[in-house]
This record gives C-alpha cells, structure tokens and sequence, in this order.
C-alpha cells in the first residue's frame, strides 16, 4: 500500500509492538533527498515510550549504528521492539544482508520502520535489492512515500518563520524555487529570517541563494558522472526547466547516440529525474543554478547559443527565454530581437509586468543601440502605465527622455507615460503635472491624440495642488483636440476624464457620461480606459455616499480591468472597496484585507494609501491610537498633502480627532487649519464631508468660533445644488457640532438627530452611532425645568474627569416628563453602545458607557447578594483593562472614562493583579 500524504499508520505501528497483538508490521518509507524521512523516524521513536517497546535504532552507512541481529547477551529480540532504520540507501552488502535475515524472520510484536530515497537504491523498486524478500506470513507490509509540501504547507512554514512578514507572493516564490521540498523550504527560510525588512517579497527568495546542502548534493550527484556524460545535466541546468530528451541531447552538444547514455546515467545516478512522462529536470529547480554556475564559461556560452537555438524551434515560440539565452551567450542583436518580440506578445497578452521585466533590462543596458532605444522605450511606458512596478521604470524612463538624440515624437510619448506614472503609481504629483503639462505642447502639432491624451490626463482632479478651475480649462483643451484628432482612444480618454470630474464634483450629469464609457468598445485600448473610468466612477460614488451604485460600479471596472488588461485600475478597485467597506459597517476581516494589500504593494506605497488610511480610521476605533497614528503618518505612510485631496482630508479628519481625543487642541486646530486650507484651494467641497466635523469641533475649541462658522458656511456654499448625500450628512453633522460648542443644546440635539437619520438612509451605522451619541448627549446638557422651582443639574460635557457620576436623574419613584425624557436618551445611548460593540469600536463603546454612567443613581455601599468581584474583573476594571491592552495611556483612558489618572492607575494594577498578566499589552489576552 501507498500513501502520499501525513504518515497515518501510527494506531497500526501501536498495535504491532502489543506482545502477541498479531503479526509483525514493516512500513518502507520512501523519500527523496530532504523530504523529512529522518524527521519522521525521530517522532516515531517516541512510540517505544508509549507501548513499553524497546527501540532500536539503525542508521545505514554510519560506522558504529549498526546493531546486532538479537539483544545483548546472545539469543533472539523478543517481544515487542519498534526497529527505526534510516538512509537503506546508503546501506552496504552487508548490511542489507543483516536487515534481510531481520525482516524475513520477524515476529509478533515488531514494527519495524525502513527508510530509504528511491532515486538512489542500486535496483529500483527493491530496498534490499534481490531476490525479492520473503516476509513471515501474517506479516502486514506498506508502503508510505513523503511528498512535497503544498502551497498551504509551505504558507505555514514562513508565517512560523518570517511571522507576519511574508507575502503571499513570496511564499508561492518558495514552493517553486524549493519543489516543495520540506528541507530546502527550511534552509531558504533560514536565510530570509536573517533580512532586515517590514516584508519579504518574492524577490528576497530569489535573491537567497541556493541553500548548502542542496547545492551539494546536486553537484556532488553530478560529479559522480564520467566527465563525459557530464553534459547532459549541464544542458538541463542552463534550460532550467523541464525538457524533452531530444532538446536536452541537442543542448547538450553530446550527439544522438552518446547523449541518451549519458541521460539514462544521469537518470541512474540520481542527477536528474524524469520529472513527468518524457520530460526530465531536476526536482527542485533551485538545482539548477547550483549546476550551472559550476560550468566554465566558455562552455556555459555555447550550452546558452544551443539553447536560444532549441527553444525557437517550438511552438509558440518562448521568445523571453529564447532572451535570457541569447544574452547568455553573448548574442546582443538575437537579444534585442527576442526581448521585442517577448515583450509585445506579453503586453498584448495582459501580462505587462512580464513585459516591464524584460524591457527594463535591456534598456538600462549602455550596449543598447539608439534606434532600438526608440523602439523599446514607448513599449515599455505604456506597459507600465497599465502596471504595477514604478521605481526602476521612471527611472530609466528618465535617462532615456533626456537623451537629445531620440526623436521628438517618441520623446514626447514617453514624457506623457512618464507623467502618468510620476502621479498615479509613484506620488511625485508636482513632476509628473510638470511632466504632462511639457508632454501637452510637445506633442500638440506633431502627434493630436496623444496631446489630447496629456490634456485629458491633467483635467482628472484627484490631486493636490491645483484648483478645480484649472482642471476644468483643461478638459475643455482635451474634448476640443479630441473632436481635431478623430482618434478612438482619445475620445475614451477625453470621455473618462468628463465622466471623472463630473463624478467628483457630484454634478447632476454625471452618471449619463459614465453610462456613455466605451465599454462595449471593440478596441482593447478604448476598452482599458473605459474600466479606468468606471473605477474613477466607483471611487467618486463612494465619496459621494452612493454605495450600492460603488459596489455595481466596482464589480464592472474589475471584470473589465481583468479581462482588458489593466492591473493598476484594478488595484485602485481595491483600495476602494476597502473605503466602501469602513463606511459601510463591514469590519469583519477589514484590517487584515488592509494589511495584505499593504504588504502585497510593499514597494509602491502610494498605492496602498486608500488601506493604510482605513487602516488607521479601524485602529482608531479600536483604542489602539500608537498604531493609528503610526498607520496614518508613520514610517511608509505617504504625507497627507501628497494623496488625493478627498483620502487627504479623511486622513486629516482623524489626525484632527486623535488630537482632540488626546485633548492636544493646538495640535489639532493647526492640522484642521492645513487641511482645510487644502480642501479650500482644490475647490471640489464634497471631499471636505469627512474632515468638517472634526475640524469644526477642533477649530472652534481652540477658541476661534468665527473660523469655525466661516468653515460651515464654506462647506454649505460649496455643496449647494449638488448630488452629494454623504457630504450633506456631513454639512448637518457640522452644524450640530457648532450649535453645540455654541451652547445651543436642543438645536444641537435637532440637528444630531437629522444627521443621524441621513447616516441611517446611508447606511453608514458608524456615522450613525457617532451622531446619534451627539444627540443624546446634548439632550442630556438641555437645562430641564424640575417642579418647585429647583434648578436642574446639566450632564458633563466631553472631556470632563470625575470620579462621581454627574447629571444623575431622579431618584427611584420619581418621575414626570424629566424623567421620561432621560430615559429615552439613556435607551439611545445604550443602543449606541451595543452598535460600537457591534462593530468593534471598543473606544468609542467604553466612551458611551463612561456617559451613561453617569445618568446613574448614586449608590452607597454593596447592596446584599451583588458580587464583589474579589478574584475576577469588575465591569470598570475590565474596560480600563481592554483599552490599556489596546495601547491608551492612563491620562488617555482617564479622558475616554472621566475618571482621574490616579483610578485609571489602580484599576490597571488590579487587573494586572487578578489576571496575572505580564504589562499592560498582555491584559489583551484577559479582556
């Protein structure tokens, strides 16, 4: 029997060493060089232990590790015994003899575990080589092979190793390079844990080298061969990947007759292996750089020419190796050729980071030859363009626009590329407007469509710097040399860049001009433009507060981006479906989503801004405010006057809250101040929706009310006549913050509550519940008119620290309309404190609770039969404990809960107390 997974047969061996449990059990275990046989037989051994066996260990080949035939003093082993032989393979004449006369007279009670690599047995098929054995009747005989580890195997093994670090990418990079190999993945993670680095990419795995004790063993394999027929695994290491006998032979150079002897050795002897029927390789293809860079380099070359020469005669002709072999070999001009042809068969294929890869190679070489530069270099910006990678590629775009002798047309091409790429994929807004604006009238007499291109480019709106007016003149240049040129790709272009503006100015046209999108185009490049636009169109939704239009609006530019070939809108789709998804309530696995799409774009951060602000937005919800701001403005966050103003002003708004919530109102006044001076000189107000009701609150609690009503009437003017929902929730929410700062409560209380049905229709609950709390708890500051003439006791405002409750209601019995009206808004607040639960704003929810508490009656003692929380947490200690686990300092737990610092202090101890918790980040595991 044989077995390809997990070893099972565990229960079985268990039995066999019961004395007189039945007939004796032999298990072969096969596997190939680091497949974990010798792993396996150190886990078994533990089985002696367990079943009072006794164990006795053989390891082949090894002087000293070969036991006698029977137990100490002579006779025969009895009874039961668990036999562990490793590495048969290595055994000698002998020992294989001894091993035979064990097995063939087994009894009951052994279990007897042999392992052995198959590719390395003198005749195959038989572990103790012939005759065949003749095992004791009764006996029980199996088979179990180890295998390769999957790719979910191999994910384990790097999150044991790397911890967070690795990216999926990576960890696929590692079960192609190891074969799945449990000791090479072992050895190449042994590398990669000694890297610096937030993140290990799949180019830190191929920058690992090929681990020790694989490049030994393949070369000492190799060395094994006569040197004549050493060529045929050269052949199969400068191919690096499997390959028919024939085209090995002809690589090779070895002729037809001598060259299949030397595959039939080299199959013997383990060099290679048949890896599927009539193909042949190495197992693990990290083999094959160990072998070739033992090649001398004379030889090498020809090996690479012969190659190059091989491969073009297949079909379809793999033109990027066919490149790799003809540079090898010291072929320039069969190079360039074959990196042309690899590359546009990659780009119209959609794979444009395959395309980028060879084309930046070849042109960052000195040898390449001006005309072929021209050639090369627009295929290579307009593959980036669409793609990922930005760095490397603006680089040499740079150097090659520079160069006086390449022709205006082609240079004004690549400057037009160039600026795309310097403000969608690399952040540099101000030299790639520079960049487009020179592109615009280089190109306007020489080449029409792509000057409307340029001018297209520069009316999209979403970045800093310069006015919305600015973008609408050059949409107007854009649509007027689009109708000169008559070029369909320009059309889509000029289409895309009117459907955008619109969408982000929440104009009453625009969903017409993004149903008007060539979606439907027969032309791929119209095609690709039209699934930017419907993701511009998504992103703009999302802004505006139409969510399910977004949703129907992503899910359309994804298929189209993926069957049109164009990564980076796709990757934008993500980003905003993870705004949509904040805003919508769905936090379930949101800060994970975040953080994959931060490691995935490790090396293009801009393009991770949308997660890294959500990201923040979650943690400050959480309580963890360290890892919001770090999230928000730390290391490898992009500066919020660098983004696109609407994520800008989102990321400023929570700076400006986590100022306010650290009662640092300096700090937040001046980053409402910048912000909303952004906001300001962009001019498209709908993006102010999630700044304005926090720079409100900080502007006018610093004191300056007039700034503060000036930012109100602002937002109001600039939204009018708009279709904005969401910035109209916002508008309101605004003026409920300025009413109440201006001690108007039940205007305060109004508008709250207007907002909160607004956020309601949205479906925004976060929203919801933020604005709901404001209105309870400006109802709860309305000076009430108690009966007799008292006067009625107002509830703490935010911020306030007591350790006494304050504004508490009646006293049991009483009641009236007062009292009624409490209660409703003490019901109000408890639903926002399951809604904040719901959604695991754990500050936010601990915050609430802190007002209600303060709504309660006043209790002296214990009453008779209420626990006193002795050995366990009481409620107020385990709030003060969940929020110090989750980062918040005393003075910051103490501001969320109004309590003093110093009871913040001794809650925390006591928690630490009672839990046994190590700091205050270990209570996390209590809470």
């Amino acid at each position: 029997m044989t077995t390809t997974h997990g070893f099972d047969r565990q229960p079985l061996l268990r039995r066999a060493l019961a004395a007189g449990a039945g007939g004796p059990v032999l298990v072969w275990v096969e596997g190939t060089a680091g497949a974990g046989k010798s792993h396996l037989l150190r886990e078994l051994g533990a089985l002696a232990g367990t079943a009072d066996a006794a164990l006795v260990e053989w390891r082949c080949g090894a002087p000293g590790a070969r036991p006698e035939e029977g137990p100490p003093g002579g006779g025969r082993w009895e009874g039961p015994v668990l036999l562990l032989v490793d590495d048969l393979h290595r055994a000698d004449e002998d020992e294989r003899g001894r091993l035979r006369r064990l097995l063939e007279g087994a009894w009951p009670g052994l279990a007897a575990v042999v392992s052995y690599r198959p590719e390395e047995l003198s005749h195959p098929g038989l572990p103790l080589g012939p005759p065949a054995a003749r095992y004791p009747a009764g006996s029980t005989v199996l088979r179990h092979r180890l295998v390769a580890w999957d790719e979910e195997r191999v994910r384990r093994a790097a999150e044991e190793a790397l911890g967070g670090r690795c990216t999926p990418e990576a960890a696929g990079r590692l079960l192609e390079r190891s074969g799945g190999v449990p000791q090479v993945v072992v050895d190449l993670l042994a590398v990669l844990r000694e890297r610096p680095g937030e993140a290990c990419t799949a180019g830190d795995v191929d920058s690992a080298g090929v681990p020790v004790r694989l490049a030994e063993l393949v070369l000492g394999r190799t060395s094994a061969l006569p040197a004549a027929r050493r060529p045929i695994v050269w052949a199969a290491a400068v191919l690096g990947e499997p390959a028919g006998r024939d085209e090995l032979v002809a690589v090779s150079g070895l002729g037809p007759g001598p060259g299949r002897s030397a595959l039939l050795a080299a199959l013997s002897g383990a060099a290679l292996a048949e890896l599927d029927e009539g193909s042949y390789g190495f197992p693990v293809p990290l083999a094959a750089p160990a072998v070739r860079g033992a090649v001398p380099g004379p030889l090498r070359q020809e090996l690479h020419r012969r190659a190059a020469d091989v491969l073009t005669g297949r079909q379809p002709v793999p033109w990027a190796a066919v490149a790799r072999h003809r540079r090898a070999a010291g072929q320039v001009g069969g190079w360039l050729r074959a990196v042309e042809r690899a590359a546009l068969a990659a780009a119209d294929a959609g794979r444009h980071q395959e395309a980028i890869g060879l084309l930046e190679q070849a042109l960052a070489a000195a040898l390449v030859p001006p005309r072929t530069r021209a050639r090369l270099a627009p295929l290579l910006a307009r593959s980036a363009v669409l793609a990922l990678r930005s760095d490397q590629t603006v680089e040499v775009l740079t150097q090659i626009v520079r160069d006086p002798s390449l022709p205006a047309t082609v240079r004004g091409e690549l400057r037009l590329d160039l600026g795309l790429m310097l403000c969608n994929q690399v952040g540099r807004v101000a030299a790639g407007w520079q960049e487009l604006e020179t592109a615009a009238a280089e190109l306007r007499d020489l080449r029409p469509d792509l000057a409307a291109r340029a001018m297209s480019a520069l009316a999209m709106p979403y970045w800093p710097g310069p006015a919305i007016d600015v973008h609408r003149g050059w949409l107007r240049k854009a649509v007027a040399a689009t109708a000169d040129s008559g070029d369909a790709a320009a059309l889509a272009t000029a289409a895309v860049a009117r459907a955008s503006l619109a969408m982000s100015c929440g104009d009453r046209d625009a969903w017409e001009l993004v149903a008007a999108l060539p979606t439907g185009s027969p032309d791929p490049v119209c095609r690709r433009h039209a699934a930017r636009g419907l993701c511009n169109a998504a992103d703009a939704a999302v802004w505006l507060g139409f969510y399910a239009r977004a949703r129907d609006l992503l899910a359309e530019g994804l298929d189209l981006s993926a069957t049109s070939g164009a990564p980076y809108s796709e990757h934008t789709a993500l980003g905003t479906s993870l705004l949509l998804a904040w805003w919508t309530g769905r936090w379930a696995g949101l800060a994970e989503r975040c953080e994959r799409l931060v490691t995935t774009t490790a090396d293009m951060p801009f393009i991770a801004s949308d997660a890294r602000v959500v990201r923040g937005l979650l943690a400050f919800a959480e309580g963890d405010w360290g890892a919001a701001f770090s999230w928000l403005s730390g290391q490898g966050a992009i500066e919020p006057r660098s983004m696109p103003t609407a994520l800008a002003a989102t990321a400023s708004g929570a700076l400006v809250r986590l100022a306010l919530a650290r009662q640092d109102l300096a700090a937040a006044a001046e980053q409402a101040r910048r912000a909303w001076a952004d906001v300001a000189g962009k001019g498209v107000w709908v993006w102010a929706a999630e700044l304005a009701p926090w720079a409100v609150e900080a502007t006018a609690r610093a004191g300056d009310l007039p700034a503060a009503r000036a930012m109100v009437r602002d937002f109001a003017q600039g939204i009018e006549d708009r279709d904005v929902p969401a910035a109209r929730a916002s508008l309101t929410w605004s003026r409920a913050v300025l009413a109440e700062l201006e001690d108007r409560q039940q205007e305060a209380a109004d508008l709250y509550e207007e907002a909160a049905a607004a956020y309601r229709t949205l479906s925004r609950p976060y929203a919801r519940a933020l604005t709901a709390e404001g209105a309870a708890r400006c109802l709860l500051a309305v000076p009430a008119g108690p009966p007799d003439g008292a006067e009625g006791a107002a509830a703490p405002t935010p911020g306030t620290s007591s350790d006494q409750p304050a504004g508490a209601p009646a006293a049991d019995g009483a009641g009236g309309p007062a009292a009624d009206a409490t209660a409703r808004v003490v019901a109000a607040l408890d639903s926002c404190t399951r809604e904040f639960g719901d959604l695991g704003a754990v500050w936010d929810a601990a915050r609430v609770r802190a007002l209600l508490r303060t709504q309660q009656p006043a209790r002296k003692g214990r009453p008779p039969g209420r626990p006193s929380h002795a050995d366990e947490l009481s409620p107020r200690e385990g709030e003060v404990a969940q929020l110090a686990a989750s980062g918040l300092t005393n003075r910051e737990i103490a501001t969320t809960l109004h309590l003093s610092s110093r009871t913040v202090e001794q809650h925390v101890a006591r928690a630490m107390r009672k839990t046994g918790a190590l700091s205050r980040h270990d209570l996390a595991r209590y809470t």
